[in-house]
């Protein structure tokens, strides 16, 4: 999977066509990610306690990976992505600028 959490995507199929965002989370097992603002799903919830409210909680559900491209950071459009060898290891390159992509540190 050449997808990466922290990466910025843009969504290429499906009901939020278009719509860009940040990976959130990657389940590579399934071929899927989660990303912030996308695949919204609102859940009823019941309060657990006494005291304590319930209600409708809206998360973010997760999407195949094939419906989304990364957003390259030099050229600003959703490309596919390749890989260089360099002395330090693999890198991933945007395939139609060459620009190399790079993960954002999370903290």
């Amino acid at each position: 999977m050449k997808l990466r959490k922290g990466d910025n995507i843009k969504v290429i199929s499906g009901n939020d066509k278009g719509k860009t965002g940040e990976i959130l989370e990657v389940i590579p097992k399934k071929n899927r990610i989660v990303v912030k603002d996308v695949n919204i799903r609102k859940k009823a919830v019941k309060p657990k306690k006494a005291g304590e409210e319930g209600g409708i909680i809206a998360s973010e559900a997760s999407i195949n990976a094939s419906n989304v491209a990364i957003v390259c950071p030099k050229c600003g459009k959703a490309v596919r992505v390749g890989y260089k060898v360099k002395e330090d290891g693999k890198v991933r390159v945007c395939k139609s600028c060459g620009a190399e992509i790079e993960v954002k540190k999370s903290k």
